[in-house]
């Protein structure tokens, strides 16, 4: 079990059936899966950008990633249906616990004058989305062995049924939230 999972069960669930008044320990609200999306608009013209980004995504997530392609053509863009634009992984369970943990103490903390992450950037459902300019904070990439930078989305998909919810329970397992 990791740190951050046990941090969960032993100091977030008590806290949250205190504040949220819950009868039982199913009720409060868990972290049931973390998206990482890259958006690769570059691999229209250049093939070769899909297989970088790859395998950036596969060191950050320790996970394979499949492509994802466009639902649509649309001709301002040379983009025709079908065409791989992006990347995504799915992480859940133990390496989705350990992936929150690096991203809470190693990475963020790694971003030039931090200030935290916006409190705005939930979904009204009770997901949090955050941006990550540059994949060049994860520990794990290095510097000559890249090909672009390029920016990252992580998805984090709880079963909370409000935003509040969701940030008290993502404060509690360590998120550095702004101070607005």
């Amino acid at each position: 079990m990791s740190r951050l999972q046990e941090k969960y069960k032993n100091e977030a669930v008590p806290k949250l059936m205190e504040l949220y008044g819950y009868k039982n320990v199913m009720q409060v609200p868990r972290i049931e899966k973390v998206v990482l999306n890259i958006g690769v608009g570059e691999a229209i013209q250049n093939a070769k950008a899909l297989e970088g980004a790859e395998k950036d995504l596969t060191t950050i997530s320790g996970q394979h990633p499949i492509t994802t392609r466009s639902k649509r053509s649309i001709a301002n863009f040379r983009l025709r249906q079908g065409m791989p634009i992006g990347l995504k992984v799915t992480l859940r369970g133990s390496r989705m616990y350990e992936f929150l943990d690096k991203l809470i103490n190693a990475v963020l903390p790694r971003i030039r004058e931090f200030q935290g992450v916006s409190r705005t950037s939930f979904d009204g459902r009770g997901c949090y989305t955050l941006g990550v300019k540059e994949q060049l904070i994860f520990p794990e990439i290095e510097y000559d062995k890249i090909d672009k930078v390029r920016g990252l989305e992580v998805s984090i998909v709880t079963t909370a049924k409000t935003d509040d919810e969701s940030r008290q329970l993502l404060e509690l397992l360590g998120m550095p939230f702004t101070r607005d």
